[in-house]
Formats: structure tokens, C-alpha cells, sequence
């Protein structure tokens, strides 16, 4: 069984205990630990998400930079030319 399906049995075997009027600090304080837990996996997981995106973002601005500098190198060979047409289209 995979660590998240043990950990959801556990909170379900905890939440029922919860419901069933049976108030026990030590397992209040237990699944309070668990759900921390697993909130805290969620966060990791999220992180490596927003750095992969920002790789990306980081990637793709890199790239529109190099198209500008080759379009705006482009512009300025068709003006030295004389071709202002070509200059406008670049």
C-alpha cells in the first residue's frame, strides 16, 4: 500500500473515531499531525511545480529575447540597405 493510501486510512479511521463522540486528545492531536503531514507534501509537490514553470517562463523569455535581438538585427541591415519595407516587416 502506498504511503498516501496508509495515511488516508489512518485519517479515515481517525475521523470516524472523531465522529463517533469518542473525544481522545492523543488522537486529536494525531490526525491534526497527519493532515500537517500531508499538507506539507502538497506544498513540496506545488513547489517543484512552480519551479519547473519558472524554468519555463525563464526558457521561453530567453528565447523572445534572442528573437528580438535577431529581428531588431534584421531591421537594421534592411535600413542600411535602404529597404525601409523590409525594415517595418522585421
Amino acid at each position: 500500500m502506498s504511503l498516501l493510501g496508509q495515511m488516508m486510512t489512518i485519517i479515515r479511521a481517525k475521523i470516524s473515531a472523531l465522529l463517533s463522540g469518542a473525544e481522545n486528545p492523543e488522537e486529536t492531536l494525531e490526525y491534526a499531525y497527519q493532515r500537517q503531514l500531508e499538507l506539507l507534501q502538497k506544498v513540496r509537490m506545488n513547489m517543484v511545480n512552480v519551479v519547473a514553470a519558472k524554468r519555463r517562463l525563464e526558457a521561453q523569455l530567453a528565447s523572445l529575447e534572442n528573437q528580438l535581438n535577431r529581428l531588431d538585427e534584421q531591421a537594421r541591415q534592411a535600413l542600411q540597405a535602404g529597404r525601409e519595407d523590409l525594415a517595418r516587416l522585421a
